[in-house]
Parts: structure tokens; sequence; C-alpha cells
């Protein structure tokens, strides 16, 4: 099944231990996360609050956002409605629901410190209130802007990876392993660095182990990621995959970690990014159409949209003469 077994390197398993796949659960998931989930953290841990709130999504981020302040304002107009329909003068309504939107537009300009002059505040504990709220908004708005410039700050690849592996052609009679990658964004990522971790199943003594093997590959070095590239393990005599089928991949329950390095030229950092492939992510006979194509000026075009375009190949052909 598995050819060329060298020594196991405890340094390979990528943290994961040994311990075994188990129906089909990837080890990471296509972000680059780590599939583990963890519990027994007390309910009120902060320890990732910070990490939760730069990593989330723009509108995980805007809804909590908008409805932080919402909710923050409603409470505060119902304590200023608490103090009577008199405790806040210049207001208009006429009703307990006019008078609630008073207190609520009232309670936007406090917190953000605005201020129109329409309505004030009338007695000590609304005008204790009002100043309550002026400083909690002065520290909210400071602890927003410093969220977003974090977000803003933060060094990230936005590397977009192909859907598939392929068991293509390589050269004239031999078959590797294949998969693209592209960046997403305009910046230049110099001095990238490629590692493809092989892992699969493997029963010893009756136990279930997982067994991670590095693979070489073609490149494993790239100066300029100007377009896309495409990452090449040979399956030759040195490959511990040159005789295994996909059934083979499938019933070990292979899959194929994928950690990316490169400088990042417009932060001035290091950035990482990573992925990961099944064994039912693979196509067997195939090979990528071409992703980039000339305008009539001569210039070259990469169309993002065409990184996991492929199109079939019959692997039988390779050794005819």
């Amino acid at each position: 099944m598995i050819k060329n077994i060298r020594k196991i390197n405890p340094e390979d398993d990528l943290g994961f231990g040994p311990q075994p796949v188990i129906k089909n659960q990837p080890l990471m998931n296509k972000d680059g996360s780590p599939n583990v989930r963890r519990i027994g953290l007390p309910f009120y841990n902060t320890a990732n609050n910070y990490h939760t709130l730069i990593t989330m999504s723009w509108t995980k981020f805007w809804a909590m956002v908008l409805s932080c302040y919402l909710v923050v304002n409603i409470i505060f107009a119902f304590i200023y409605m608490s103090f009577g329909p008199n405790s806040l003068d210049g207001t208009s309504g006429d009703s307990h629901f006019a008078h609630f939107m008073d207190a609520l537009f009232f309670s936007a300009q406090t917190i953000s410190t605005v201020g129109y002059g329409h309505i004030s505040p009338k007695g000590m504990g609304t005008n204790s209130v009002a100043a309550l709220e002026s400083m909690l908004g002065l520290l909210a708005f400071a602890l927003a802007t410093g969220l977003l410039y974090g977000r803003f700050s933060r060094p990230s690849a936005q590397i977009i990876f192909s859907k598939n592996v392929l068991v293509a052609p390589y050269r004239e009679k031999g078959r590797a392993i294949m998969f693209r990658l592209a960046n997403l964004r305009r910046n230049m990522l110099i001095d990238l660095e490629i590692e493809i971790v092989f892992s699969y199943n493997d029963t010893v003594d009756g136990k279930v182990l997982r067994r991670f093997y590095p693979l070489e590959v073609e490149r494993r070095n790239v100066s300029l990621l100007t377009i896309n590239w495409t990452v090449v393990h040979p399956l030759d005599d040195k490959s511990p995959l040159g005789d295994m089928t996909k059934d083979d991949l499938i019933r070990s329950e292979a899959g194929f970690a994928v950690l990316l390095r490169a400088f990042d030229d417009t932060f001035s950092q290091t950035v990482h990014s990573r992925t990961q492939y099944q064994a039912h992510e693979i196509v067997w006979g195939a090979k990528f159409k071409p992703a980039f194509d000339r305008d009539e000026t001569g210039r070259i075009v990469l169309d993002l949209s065409k990184i996991s375009e492929h199109e079939p190949f019959d692997l039988e052909k390779i050794g005819e003469d």
C-alpha cells in the first residue's frame, strides 16, 4: 500500500499526534484552521475575545457593532424614561412611544458626544446618567476604532487554492499529484515556500494510528507569485504514493495538508496560508486548463475564476508509444 516507508519523525505530525481520522473528518478545515472542537472553558472566558473580534467575518463584525450600539441606546432610553416625562427638556412627544423615541435619539447624541442641543437633561439623576453614558461612549468608540485598525492592519495572505487535487500526466511518461494556487490580492508576495504533508490511517498491532509524511515537490520555492503556481509532487519511485490507488487513499482516509509561507511586501512581514485536501477531493486522470492568457497588447491576463478548471485525461495513454 505505502511504499518507501522511512523512520517515523514525530515532528511531521503537525501537532495532531498519532490520533486517527474518523468518519472522514479532516485534520484541518479549508481555511487552514484546525478541525478541533474545544470545550471545558468557563462561560465567561475572555481569553479569545480580541482574537474572535479581529478574525470574524466583516458581516458578523458589523452586525455585532450595530446590534451593541442599538441595544445600549435602547437601555439608556428606558433609563431616561424612568425619571419621568419631564426629565428631558425640549421633547415634543405627547405619547409614551414619542417620549421613548426622543429619549432614544438623545441617547444616541449623548453616547457619540454630538449633542445637537435640541434636547437636554434635567435634574441630577438624568444629568448623571448622561455624563456616565458620554464617558462610556468615548471608551466604546475608542475600542471600536482599535478593533477596526487591528482588522485592517493584521497581516494575512489571501490565497485561492484549486478545489481539487489532480492525478495528472507529468512530463513524458510520468504521473504527478498537482494542485494550483494564486494570490487574490494585487500585492506582491515574495520568497514563497510550500510544504505538503501526506497523512493516512495505519493499523499497527491492531491499533489505528495516523502517519504523516512530508512529500517532495518539484519546486518548493518561488521568488515571486506573479500569476498562478501549480504545485507538483511526482509519483515516481521515490514517492510513497506511487503504487496507491484511489480506493487505497479513501480506505485509509488519507489527506494532504498544505502549508504556505511568504513574505508580504506591503506589510513587510511573513504571512501564512493553509488548506487541506481529502482523498475524495482527488480527481484521477485530469489536467488543469490554462488560467491565464494574453490581451491584444500581449499583456498577461490572469483569470482567477479558472484556477480550479480542469479537463479529463486518460492516464492509460501514458507510456504508449
